[in-house]
């Protein structure tokens, strides 16, 4: 353990001497104005339309999969990781001009403002700084469209003639889930950005899947409601539902698919179809949200979406504990659930994080010790939170936690959860030019947790790769990052492996390879292991039920075989 701590901290002083560089994506803010029990019998659709998808879907039952949050370093070269792409039995494309043709037919209908050929932003579309998974080809155009008619023609002309259709979002998923390995057509949602509805005695909304979930708290905060997920704080409903996103609150909130009461999709054909109506739980029917929700773009496009909301909680409270292994740490994050502590968020971050956090200046305005942390987040009323606490330090003493500290006040709460906000940008400041970080996620039992956890910090240690851990422990979820320099065939290689054998592990502990980011392009491989060849099967014959052309952001998930 001793020759492993040197080894982190060698390679550490290699990367901690550049200086801190901010990496920022800039992308279009809309804000919108909220309609206020705007007729509440809307529909997206025609009840005709409705009723012949939802005809067309009968039968097809419901698989879900997982999106947030971590990054990686620009750098000059774009010849990125290529993940194969099986292409003996894919299905039959338009060619180049045919797609041009069709993109000609769809600006008739969205005008030329709804269609962009230009390469900057069709590159902005389609490559991402965040994901070490990006594919080589390139849309022929980007296309925004602003409601559900629009995206519905342009499905049908892409139906027509044959050409791949990839949804985007706000573009910060990390496992190429909006690569475009067949060409095609970008569709981005980022226009489709109004509330359509707000029924704040029913604490549900409907939007459009261009809604920014920040956004939509920001203006219904006056009244009281919240949407309790804490994705990245870029992220569209749209994308939040395709990836059955999480965050931070999980642990208390659960994940998207907790707060779907219904979905408005465009399926590949132009089909509109709502899967359910507006009462908060129903046992009519197929639940078709669970088929859409983590389907990342493969089954349809989500155009608009109505979600619970939660009532805000009275007080909120955060705190923090340094143990002197990170096995000492997730395992009182494991007992800590276990005994029923009514925790809103319990986050980890290793040793080697907090030492980043520290070298990029610190958060919070203080100085970090630099020990397996765990944060905290408690809410309720006063009493409430008081008891949780008592609670907390009871048990985290038991496993050789120290310097407990709980926020007494907002900027104290502020202070103390700054370390876990700005994780991700130490992270990236972190690191020579030509730098990649590779992040990927796992999920597994808790009683599990605090071993793989170790396990993985020690693979990564002992093929001499710099890395960090953090993640939230408190649903078994844990994030790793390992930097590495991509014009290094070694490197590559210890990386590539270290993560492979994070996935593997995870499967041999009965858990999953993805907990939040998806499996996009970078993940496949290690699907079919996670859930056997019949379930393989059985997700591919629901795909062609819907799209028997394979046009809806193909090779993502899972490829044709």
């Amino acid at each position: 353990m001793q020759a492993l701590q040197r080894s982190q901290s060698q390679l550490y002083g290699r990367f901690s001497s550049c200086a801190t560089r901010h990496v920022a994506r800039s992308r279009v803010q809309s804000r919108f104005g909220l309609q206020k029990r705007a007729n509440s019998s809307h529909s997206s659709g025609s009840s005709s339309s409705e009723s012949k998808g939802l005809s067309k879907t009968l039968g097809i039952v419901a698989a879900t999969a997982t999106l947030t949050f971590l990054g990686v370093k620009t750098w000059e070269s774009r010849s990125a990781i290529e993940p194969p792409v099986d292409t003996s039995k894919r299905a039959k494309y338009a060619d180049k001009r045919t797609m041009l043709l069709a993109v000609d037919e769809i600006r008739q209908i969205l005008g030329e403002d709804g269609v962009s050929l230009d390469k900057d932003d069709i590159e902005e579309h389609s490559y991402s700084e965040w994901s070490t998974s990006n594919s080589k080809e390139r849309p022929v155009a980007v296309i925004t469209p602003q409601t559900t008619e629009e995206v519905s023609e342009i499905a049908k002309i892409c139906t027509r003639h044959r050409v791949p259709m990839i949804p985007f979002g706000a573009g910060s998923s990390v496992e190429g889930n909006f690569s475009a390995p067949f060409s095609g057509v970008c569709i981005d949602v980022s226009q489709m950005n109004k509330v359509i509805s707000f029924y704040e005695e029913d604490m549900n909304i409907t939007v459009q899947a261009g809604v920014r979930w920040t956004d939509i708290n920001d203006e219904i905060k006056s009244t009281g409601l919240w949407l309790p997920m804490d994705p990245s704080p870029t992220a569209f409903v749209g994308g939040m539902v395709a990836t059955n996103c999480s965050g931070t609150n999980a642990v208390r909130y659960g994940t998207m698919k907790d707060w779907v009461v219904n979905l408005t999709v465009v399926l590949p054909d132009g089909t509109v179809v709502k899967t359910k109506r507006r009462p908060r739980k129903s046992s009519a029917g197929y639940n078709l949200n669970a088929l859409f929700t983590g389907s990342e773009g493969t089954l349809g496009i989500i155009t608009e979406a109505t979600l619970k909301l939660a009532t805000i909680p009275a007080e909120t409270s955060v705190g923090t504990a340094t143990f002197p292994t990170v096995k000492d740490a997730t395992a009182a994050a494991s007992k800590l659930m276990r005994e029923g502590v009514p925790l809103a968020a319990l986050e980890f971050m290793d040793e080697v994080q907090m030492q980043i956090i520290n070298k990029n200046g610190g958060a919070g305005g203080r100085f970090w010790t630099e020990l397996p942390t765990l944060f905290f987040k408690f809410t309720g009323t006063n009493v409430e939170i008081q008891e949780s606490i008592q609670r907390t330090q009871n048990i985290i003493p038991l496993y050789k936690g120290e310097k407990l500290e709980f926020a007494s006040s907002q900027a104290d709460r502020d202070n103390l959860w700054a370390a876990r906000k700005e994780a991700i940008w130490a992270i990236i400041a972190t690191g020579p030019e030509n730098t990649r970080i590779w992040s990927t996620d796992v999920a597994v039992p808790l009683s599990r947790l605090a071993e793989i956890v170790e396990l993985s910090k020690n693979e990564s240690g002992e093929l001499g790769l710099f890395s960090t851990v953090l993640g939230h422990v408190g649903d078994g979820n844990f994030h790793q990052s390992v930097m590495y320099d991509p014009r290094d065939p070694e490197q590559y290689n210890a990386v590539k492996a270290c993560v492979s054998r994070m996935m593997h592990r995870a499967l041999e502990m009965e858990g999953t390879v993805s907990g939040e980011h998806g499996i996009g392009l970078g993940k496949k491989e290690y699907l079919k292991e996670e859930l056997g060849e019949s379930t393989m099967q059985l997700m591919r014959s629901l795909k062609r039920s819907v799209d028997p052309y394979w046009i809806m952001n193909p090779g993502k998930v899972f490829d044709e075989e």
